[in-house]
């Protein structure tokens, strides 16, 4: 099939999350700098002049990649993002944060290589379920391979922990499953299998179930664990209709915790008001919707499966921290793709749009 360009619609709309991003990462950031300027000019460096310039650039290669080359290294792609994501347990190499083992430092460079670890898992399951094709629909080819992976992945992830990592692969896993056709029963055990051992997990974890608690009782220890969700609906509600205006956020200095990370939504309904966060959540629909649309005229399964699986994550990640800094849904510290601190991430998922990207120019029809 003749190549076309690329998808016009999803490359606005891609953009568009980014430079408000990039904005609101800059004026969330303005609240470390009265705390260090040197942490801040760092958070800056990292961001803008490592994340960003890599990240177009890895969009702009994987954008002119065929996609199906991908495929053909999926399982190496797979087992070198498993290997490196257990590497944080190697003395001297991995090291610890507010009590969670999940960065690397080389020196020159720190990174969460979960972050990796998540495309890995998508572009070998995507492989896999696209080579086994309608027998996938088995619980031999389908439901199995994936306990598998999930059980490798879960040893390395729980035991860092990184709960919410596992939870976005193992849902992000789950959606691949059921665009397979996949029996719904055996979508629904698995589903329910999860549920019950991440349960289990919760009772034998303290921090799970503050996290919990907090959810279900937010008023409870406005000082201590309901602190965040407290400042972050502080900072929402002081926003009201328009906003305070654009870097006018009051909580960011000093009030609202990790205002350029996962709290930045906050900052944006302070500074933009209840106007400015319906247009962001509009924006990350309209990506999806136009993702999803992408993935169901690919010209084959595996380009279906990939997209689907890029798009899910995307969209899941940043839903659930939406979700979680507006208090329906438990604090779960995964950041606001695009527009929370990380200049690993945002490359990771800028190349992610490239890959989204390439596969949009081979379509069986113009969407």
């Amino acid at each position: 099939m003749k190549e076309k360009r690329v998808d016009k619609f999803l490359l606005i709309v891609t953009f568009l999350l980014l430079t408000i991003g990039i904005a609101m990462f800059v004026s969330a950031s303005l609240g470390v700098l009265n705390r260090s300027e040197t942490t801040f000019y760092s958070i800056l460096t990292k961001q803008l002049l490592f994340g960003l310039p890599l990240g177009l650039l890895g969009m702009y290669l994987a954008s002119k990649i065929n996609y199906k080359f991908w495929r053909k290294y999926s399982f190496f792609i797979f087992l070198t993002t498993i290997l490196l994501t257990a590497s944080v347990f190697i003395p001297y190499l991995g090291f610890s944060h507010q009590g969670a083992k999940r960065w690397i430092d080389f020196g020159f460079i720190t990174f969460q290589p979960v972050e990796f670890l998540k495309f890995g898992f998508i572009i070998y399951f995507a492989g896999w379920l696209s080579w086994a094709k309608n027998k996938a629909q088995s619980f031999k080819y389908g439901i199995l391979p994936f306990i598998i992976m999930l059980g490798v992945i879960s040893s390395i992830l729980l035991s860092q922990p990184d709960t919410k990592s596992f939870i976005l692969i193992a849902l992000t896993g789950i959606g691949m499953l059921f665009l397979s056709d996949v029996p719904l029963k055996y979508i629904l055990g698995i589903g329910a299998i999860l549920a019950i051992s991440l349960s289990f997990f919760a009772f034998f974890n303290p921090y799970l179930q503050e996290r919990i608690k907090t959810f279900i009782f937010p008023a409870n220890d406005p000082t201590g664990s309901s602190y965040q969700i407290q400042q972050s609906m502080i900072a929402i509600g002081s926003g009201g209709v328009l906003g305070r205006g654009y870097g006018q956020s009051i909580q960011k200095f000093g009030y609202l915790p990790e205002p350029h990370g996962d709290s930045i939504f906050a900052v944006v309904g302070e500074e933009f008001g209840f106007i400015g966060s319906v247009g962001v959540i509009i924006l990350y629909l309209l990506f999806a919707m136009r993702g999803i649309r992408i993935a169901s005229h690919a010209t084959d399964i595996f380009g279906r499966l990939l997209s689907a699986g890029i798009v899910i994550i995307i969209t899941a990640q940043s839903f659930l921290n939406i979700a979680s800094i507006i208090g329906v849904f438990p604090l779960t510290g995964v950041p606001l793709v695009f527009m929370s601190h990380g200049g690993t991430s945002l490359m990771i998922y800028l190349t992610a749009v490239g890959i989204l990207l390439n596969i949009s120019k081979f379509q069986k029809k113009n969407i």
